[in-house]
């Protein structure tokens, strides 16, 4: 049974936090459809990028066995190359879910090392690592974002299906019971005064007063 009062006052407030619940219901499974559109996106960008970056590193690591067959191992001279930190991240937002936003600039391709120590072998190795890093740190902004837009899918389905199958619904019963007991106490009411009108009727015809 219905916890609450049946008032009027309590029946419109009720119907107007009914009309707001149904207006999130709404603005949240829209909200829901957006996100995974943007999630279908992301996965055909992500399966490209993945097939991108393993034929990249599956080149790289071949151009750097090449290299180190020609030269010996280059790990000191690699040590030469500085190490790349261009990479900024920020964010964006997106029906209220913030989404990373990677800010790279691509350095340009200098030569870091001495050209009498190496040969072109290691230049395409060198040049083909940094065609993977390229393409990793894509593949972390499509994925981080993916991680995030999935939380925020499953946080809106949650809220999604506690607007309708329980918050609605309860506000439906309640304002149905207050109604029906707001039109039973005006039937009382109607009868009441019904009942002494008669009364009043009948006392004027019998030359009484009440």
């Amino acid at each position: 049974m219905s916890q609450v009062i049946p008032t009027k006052g309590n029946l419109i407030h009720l119907k107007a936090k009914e009309a707001l619940a149904k207006n999130g219901e709404v603005l949240l499974d829209r909200k829901k459809n957006i996100l995974i559109q943007e999630v279908l996106t992301l996965v055909t960008d992500i399966t490209e990028v993945r097939t991108k970056l393993q034929e990249t590193y599956k080149k790289a690591y071949q151009a750097l066995q090449d290299a180190n067959i020609t030269l010996g191992i280059v790990s000191e001279i690699a040590k030469a190359i500085p190490i790349d930190q261009n990479l900024q991240v920020t964010y964006r937002s997106l029906m209220g879910v913030d989404l990373p936003v990677i800010l790279y600039e691509k350095p340009n391709i200098r030569l870091s090392y001495g050209l009498r120590a190496t040969n072109s072998k290691f230049d395409y190795a060198y040049k083909t690592f940094q065609d993977a890093r390229d393409l990793t740190v894509e593949l972390a902004k499509l994925e981080s974002t993916l991680y995030r837009l999935a939380n925020a899918i499953r946080q809106t389905k949650k809220r999604h299906n506690a607007l309708k199958n329980v918050i609605l619904p309860n506000l439906d019963t309640d304002i149905h019971w207050i109604k029906e007991r707001l039109e039973a106490e005006d039937q009382e009411e109607f009868i009441r005064l019904k009942t002494i009108k008669n009364k009043q009727e009948k006392a004027k015809v019998n030359g009484k007063q009440i």
